[in-house]
């Protein structure tokens, strides 16, 4: 029911503003990537899709001035993604009514106990969900 309800109302906040949740992730992660840019297999990585998937949402990022490509310097075979200004920008516009929808929508309705729970479950679910290094125990 959560993935029902929630995750529709958290989507308006960025299609309000002209993003997908995935391409806002992808903002997330190349902005708390060291020098803002990762490795497009990296970003792949880090945002749970696909190469194919994420050169298409990349498109929109891109063509909007968010996110630059680039020849990787030690790999010239692979691209790097880095966030631009504009896309910094983007970012730090949208990121507080993110976090007040999340709140709002999850938070307000937990105590602490409850909290610190659902992060624990969470946690759990991601650790064997996601091959990925910010999960591993």
């Amino acid at each position: 029911m959560i993935m029902l309800r929630v995750f529709p109302e958290v989507e308006r906040t960025f299609k309000a503003n002209d993003l997908l949740s995935v391409q806002y992730g992808i903002l997330v992660a190349l902005a708390d990537a060291p020098g803002h840019t990762l490795r497009l297999t990296e970003l792949a990585d880090s945002a749970n899709t696909s190469q194919s998937r994420l050169t298409h949402r990349l498109r929109d990022l891109v063509s909007r001035g968010d996110v630059e490509l680039t020849e990787d310097p030690q790999d010239r075979r692979a691209k790097n993604a880095t966030i631009t200004t504009a896309g910094r920008r983007r970012l730090d516009k949208i990121a507080p009514s993110h976090v007040e929808d999340i709140q709002r929508l999850i938070f307000d309705h937990l105590d602490e106990n409850q909290t610190a729970a659902l992060a624990d479950a969470l946690s759990a679910v991601a650790a064997t969900a996601c091959d990925h290094e910010l999960f591993k125990p």
